[in-house]
């Protein structure tokens, strides 16, 4: 009896150690394939954000129409960029989100002068390559910036502006318009001329396309006026700011997931990312230096099957006949972004679909 007792017992224990290594066995499983799957997402995620970063370098060129990047290094830009208060105003002000997206926007084209053909006097004119995207019916303000050298004493100057069209036969500066600016002493000053007008007519009469002579003579006949940049004048030449105005463009609003960038989600989700313009050794792009981009990674099953129940079914009854839903931005909106171009002209515009606001399956 007490032997029948003691192999009951038996059995009853290897019974239960047998479930308990098998309830072990199915937990261990069950914790690897987590593991996997969540190694499986992380690495999806670390392509998703490569390829955002890849697709930015090529979005940026192509919509700046650049084959590549410009090749502006930074000892360049300390001789391009004006010493000028409205690039510095730009600057110290800059901010690289856009308010209201919907609405018309402006674009700012700063131009610099560039050495024109000498005159026959011998002086040398300023010659300006104007961009395409300035039209005649869409220029809001047109500046010329010219700097004036420290006169000796307190002086009026008299500022003079001659339009010269260069032909075969010779160059004839026509003036077109003359000032008055009042200087103190031993000061230099930057002085801003409205040329609206003239850049009308420079538009309407592309064939007769001009440069500019620019003079500034003080009381003893000095000419003041920095046309022709000398040592240690880098960056005080003459240059246009251009303002004009752009077509407003609507988008689609919508919502999404919002995930930290360690976050265990795996459906769709929007995720951070920084885009660093100095790390792609992007000298051109003035400001931002940096920006929050964004980007979209995740599984769509489940929002597609709630979404788009029709499709879902479609897709189960033919699973090779597509590809399926995909995590994607459904909003994005611009930036600001001040850079050179391939023609070394000063660009303060905006920059479509930078910034990824919602993303969702589709």
């Amino acid at each position: 009896m007490k032997v029948l007792f003691y192999l009951t017992l038996l059995c009853s224990v290897g019974a239960i150690m047998g479930k308990n290594e098998t309830t072990n066995h199915v937990a261990n499983v069950t914790s690897v394939e987590g593991e996997r799957q969540q190694c499986s997402t992380c690495t999806f995620r670390e392509q998703s954000r490569l390829l955002r970063l890849h697709n930015i370098k090529s979005q940026v060129l192509s919509i700046l129409q650049l084959d590549e990047a410009p090749n502006i290094s930074q000892e360049m830009i300390r001789q391009l960029l004006p010493k000028a208060p409205l690039l510095t105003q730009l600057m110290e002000h800059y901010d690289h989100r856009v308010e209201d997206e919907e609405r018309a926007s402006t674009e700012t084209i700063i131009t610099v002068a560039k050495p024109g053909p000498v005159l026959q006097d011998g002086m040398p004119c300023c010659f300006f390559n104007l961009s395409p995207k300035i039209q005649p019916n869409n220029i809001l303000r047109a500046q010329l910036w010219v700097h004036l050298r420290p006169a000796d004493i307190v002086t009026t100057v008299f500022l003079q502006i001659s339009l010269v069209k260069v032909t075969s036969e010779g160059n004839s500066p026509i003036r077109i318009l003359s000032l008055k600016v009042d200087v103190t002493a031993g000061a230099s000053s930057w002085q801003s001329i409205d040329i609206n007008q003239i850049l009308q007519t420079w538009l309407h009469q592309p064939e007769s396309h001009c440069a500019l002579e620019i003079k500034a003579y003080d009381s003893k006949g000095q000419d003041l006026a920095v046309s022709a940049t000398e040592r240690g004048e880098e960056g005080l030449q003459p240059f246009l700011e251009v303002k004009i105005l752009q077509s407003p463009k609507r988008s689609r609003r919508d919502s999404g997931l919002d995930c930290s960038k360690d976050s265990a989600e795996n459906r769709c989700c929007r995720y951070p990312l920084t885009v660093d313009f100095e790390a792609f050794g992007w000298d051109w792009i003035i400001a931002p230096k940096r920006y929050k981009a964004n980007y979209c990674s995740g599984e769509c099953e489940y929002m597609h099957l709630q979404k788009y129940a029709h499709t879902h079914l479609v897709n189960k009854a033919n699973p090779r006949g597509t590809a399926g839903p995909c995590c994607t931005p459904t909003k994005m909106s611009p930036i600001n972004m001040l850079y050179f171009n391939h023609m070394e002209q000063i660009i303060y515009g905006k920059i479509p679909s930078m910034v990824v606001d919602y993303c969702g399956c589709s």
